[in-house]
């Protein structure tokens, strides 16, 4: 069973199509006691980060999420509440991985990222099997995280960042694999079956 956590962000229907389509059992929640049944989370993310922050706050997830040792997917504005603060909002976040999430600048570029780019696999991960190095995800952030130790997969848009982590059962992409086709939907079947 994945816990689909529901804490007002704009994408979760999506997501739970995606895991519809694969035969996967879910639940969308936003309960303590429903997320600690599950076997896997998935944190999706369409939105502003210090009013994530503030509904997991209302919600009493921030503990939980912070110490969970279930494998837990992190999308989009997920993986960037995954990491330790945000430029947006100017807000402390999870901590899971050590990072500060920063604003696109720079006149050469439109912010937000919006569409398809390549992403390039810079470390292994069960998250890619099947999958080519330099495939194209479907991208909607006007933050990022910069690469770091974590990074297992990372993209340039004016800067190289980091559009994958994985630091123990936490993994994080900043695509959103629930519109990237094939390519995405691979993804989340190996975070369904091989995480």
């Amino acid at each position: 069973m994945i816990a689909l956590i529901d804490y007002g962000a704009g994408n979760t229907a999506s997501v739970a199509n995606v895991l519809k389509d694969l035969n996967t059992e879910y639940i969308i929640t936003n309960r303590e006691s429903e997320i600690c049944k599950s076997d896997k989370i998935i944190f999706p993310g369409v939105g502003e980060a210090s009013f994530a922050i503030r509904k997991l706050n209302l919600f009493n997830l921030i503990n939980l999420l912070r110490i969970v040792k279930k494998p837990f997917l992190g999308i989009c504005l997920g993986m960037q509440l995954m990491c330790d603060e945000s430029d947006e909002g100017n807000v402390k976040c999870l901590g899971i991985f050590p990072s500060r999430c920063k604003m696109f600048e720079g006149n050469d570029i439109k912010v937000p990222h919006m569409g398809w780019n390549k992403v390039e696999f810079v470390k292994g991960s069960k998250l890619f099997d099947g999958l080519a190095s330099d495939e194209r995800f479907y991208f909607a952030h006007s933050y990022y995280v910069p690469t770091n130790e974590y990074t297992i997969a990372s993209c340039n848009y004016g800067i190289d960042f980091a559009t994958a982590m994985e630091k123990g059962n936490y993994y994080g992409v900043q695509f959103h694999p629930e519109k990237s086709g094939p390519a995405g939907i691979q993804i989340v079947r190996n975070f369904v079956e091989k995480c």
